[in-house]
């Protein structure tokens, strides 16, 4: 017991230092990483570049391996940015819109004069969806016509225009259904959060072809590399996230006509030194501004609701499974169900679980656009195989004594296992178990593959928008090292419990 309690002191002694230091943060300046060798695209050989992986930058940038230069691949802008800053890179490819968001906000970067490429942005369709496809282009093509999408561009573009054209989606007939987009939301001006919704020209410009169709939008955020996929497989019926046609990609998806023009530009340290915010500003930019806390809460509400009902299954399905399993053994019969028991649990131990996730929510079920019950499922079945091998642990540690006590009690086999065996085992495997729900926990945290708003894709958010790495990622941190003390205390009483009714 003393040594629970020290450690419960520990960790709060650690919260408080890093409190501590956080307030009493001078605003000085820090220190700069030094100017980018690179100048010019011809100083792109031998370098070292950031990129977005996936798009078109990480496609063009991809010709320089061959030079010597060294492509450092991140699955979002803004954390090849924060690479850039801290010096990990000499450069980042990136579009022009998202890289003037980027440097407006970072001082010590500038935007090469030098174009690298031109691009045109476009919407993805799946191959077989020819109907859609075909309007969605008469609605581009209207929108074009009419001023719409110009105004829409100019209402995120431009420093007179700005702000001054928002999108206002008419009272129309949506009796044709829904038309599901997907998109990664940290793409400024083109979709990111604010104020805790997906807003950008890709939404808005969304929205006013779903208007045009009659049809009721609806957004899916995710990672950016599963966008395409996420058509092809029906879970989304476009995807719109300045996507540019390549001849790759048309292999594999359909693109409508282009509806603007973007230019990749290239992000260089400039050699000046940063201004280091206070506390205070820090906390404000990061949680207070535009009500970015909110990010925080929705994403803990979905990781809590995703691993209590994947505990739920993983119980469920892992103590069901453990009993087959030490019947088989115990009494050497149902051979072909023991192998098939076998198989199960050494396919879902022997694969990572983020690979299972993905497997059950684009091929498995390919047709369901619900992820939340998809990674219910998907953690639920992983956590099944874990807890299966404790149970049957807990329950092949028994002694076998104990088992014919109750058979020659006149108990039937169920009845022994059920009153006899599995609570003896259940206090043995309690810790764990425990441990195995922790790991649950913290496993949801990749849940944003299949576009789900949990707590760590909330930190993310909060990042994509401010750059500063410490304050969001340190918030998501404590949030789950509370989650876990609790857990971890619910399970010490429960033990404690436990071994009081074992002396009674």
């Amino acid at each position: 017991m003393k040594q629970k309690r020290g450690l419960y002191v520990l960790v709060v002694v650690v919260v408080l230092a890093i409190v501590a230091a956080l307030v009493f943060w001078p605003k000085q300046e820090e220190e700069s990483a030094g100017e980018s060798p690179v100048h010019t695209v011809d100083d792109l050989a031998g370098a070292s570049i950031g990129v977005q992986i996936g798009t078109i930058g990480d496609i063009n940038a991809s010709d320089y391996e061959a030079e010597g230069s060294t492509i450092a691949r991140y699955t979002k802008g803004a954390d090849a940015i924060q690479a850039l800053k801290q010096g990990k890179v000499d450069c980042v490819i990136i579009d022009e819109q998202p890289a003037n968001a980027f440097v407006e906000r970072n001082s010590d970067l500038s935007i090469l004069s030098e174009e690298f490429a031109v691009e045109e942005y476009a919407i993805c369709i799946a191959k077989e969806n020819t109907e859609l496809l075909d309007e969605v282009n008469a609605a581009i093509q209207t929108l074009k016509d009419n001023g719409t999408l110009e105004k829409i561009i100019q209402n995120y573009i431009g420093d007179s225009t700005k702000g001054q054209y928002p999108y206002e989606s008419p009272d129309v007939d949506r009796s044709n259904g829904e038309l599901v987009i997907a998109t990664n939301a940290t793409f400024e001006p083109y979709e990111y959060v604010d104020s805790g919704e997906i807003v950008g020209i890709d939404i808005d410009m969304s929205q006013a072809i779903a208007d045009e169709l009659g049809m009721e939008l609806v957004v899916q955020d995710m990672e950016f590399d599963s966008i395409i996929s996420a058509v092809q497989t029906g879970k989304a019926d476009m995807g719109v996230a300045g996507l540019t046609v390549t001849e790759d990609r048309l292999k594999s998806i359909n693109f409508t006509d282009s509806y603007t023009t973007s230019t990749q530009v290239i992000i260089v340290r400039n050699g000046t030194v940063a201004k280091t915010l206070s506390f205070s500003e820090r906390i404000y930019e990061n949680f207070v501004k535009n009500d970015r806390w909110q990010n925080l809460t929705q994403g803990l509400l979905n990781t809590i609701k995703i691993s209590f009902v994947a505990v739920l299954i993983g119980i469920s399905l892992g103590f069901l499974i453990a009993v087959l399993r030490a019947t088989c053994d115990m009494t050497g019969k149902y051979a072909p169900l023991n192998w098939l028991l076998k198989a199960y649990l050494t396919v879902i131990r022997g694969t990572p679980v983020m690979v299972q996730l993905l497997i059950i929510y684009y091929v498995i079920f390919a047709s369901t656009s619900y992820p939340v019950m998809v990674a219910c499922l998907a953690f639920g079945l992983n956590s099944s195989a874990y807890v299966a091998e404790i149970v049957r642990g807990g329950i092949m540690s028994i002694d076998p004594g104990q088992f014919e006590a109750g058979r020659s009690l006149g108990f039937s086999y169920a009845q022994t296992m059920w009153h006899f065996i599995l609570p003896q085992a259940f206090k043995n495997v309690l810790p764990a178990l425990g441990n195995e729900f922790i790991v649950l926990l913290k496993e949801t945290s990749i849940s944003g593959y299949i576009g789900i708003v949990d707590l760590t894709r909330g930190g993310d958010y909060i990042r994509s928008r401010t750059y500063d790495a410490f304050m969001p990622l340190i918030a998501v941190a404590l949030i789950y090292l509370i989650i876990v003390m609790g857990l971890s205390k619910l399970v010490s009483m429960m033990e404690a419990r436990l071994k009081n009714d074992g002396r009674n």
